[in-house]
């Protein structure tokens, strides 16, 4: 029998939270790490008796699309699977169901899910030093109820809030840009999940590639790159009301 993470995590707040998942399950795991742009997936093959943590942010709402086309090379083979979408304090929508679609579609049974906080990946003001200690908590409850479901070998459907057709994917809109600080490390271009960043000149960034993911920014060791400070503010204003009262994990099974 085999643990399994598989993680979308270009900024490490869903890193955090299947962390704090994984180690509630008291078990050893493996991890594939759904950012990286040169991997073959189709390689991953489960059984039946293997248990898989799919973790992904919500960006907009949705699954992040590179997270989508990589776990549908996954072969799941009937193994079970725990769902966890992160997002900023703002919602989650469409996002768990679309997950739940995905991860069927792949051959995977959904034992349970989880929606969690962490802090936004784009304004940090939200949901500052998310998950916490009160999310630690809240999650390890739920990996205690998750575990029950396990153990008694349920085969109850998981109801998942959410729309089908899921809402419209929205652009990314904020790409960050390289300034003078940039010493062509290359840093950016090689981590880049969708490999926006031009590997020759990282000056050069494809607007249509990139996905807001905020990893160049987030891990440039120079702090040389940035969101237009002006866009930056204008999506802080347009998101306070809906991202200011502190929200709470939630768990299905």
């Amino acid at each position: 029998m085999r643990y399994s993470e598989l993680i979308f995590s270009p900024t490490g707040g869903t890193q955090k939270v299947a962390d704090i998942i994984a180690e509630g399950w008291g078990a050893d795991w493996e991890t594939a790490d759904l950012t990286d742009a040169s991997a073959d997936f189709s390689r991953i093959v489960f059984q039946k008796e293997d248990l898989v943590l799919i973790a992904v942010p919500s960006y907009g709402g949705r699954v992040p699309e590179p997270a989508i086309q990589r776990l549908e090379q996954i072969h799941g083979n009937g193994a079970r699977c725990i769902l966890v979408c992160v997002y900023g304090n703002r919602a989650y929508e469409d996002t768990l169901i679309e997950l739940n679609d995905t991860a069927e579609k792949c051959g995977f049974q959904v034992l349970a899910a989880v929606a969690a906080i962490a802090e936004h990946s784009i304004l940090h003001q939200y949901a500052a030093g998310r998950p916490n200690r009160q999310d630690e908590e809240s999650l390890r409850s739920a990996v205690e109820k998750i575990r029950e479901k396990w153990n008694s070998a349920s085969e109850t459907p998981v109801q998942l809030p959410g729309n089908r057709p899921y809402k419209k994917a929205g652009g990314g809109g904020l790409v960050p840009k390289a300034g003078k600080n940039c010493v062509n490390c290359g840093l950016c271009a090689a981590q880049c999940p969708v490999q926006a960043i031009s590997r020759a000149n990282v000056q050069n960034t494809d607007a249509k590639k990139c996905i807001s993911c905020m990893r160049c920014e987030v891990n440039c060791p120079h702090t040389a790159r940035s969101v237009n400070k002006a866009m930056l503010s204008a999506a802080a204003l347009a998101l306070k009301k809906s991202c200011s009262v502190p929200k709470e994990c939630e768990w299905f099974l």
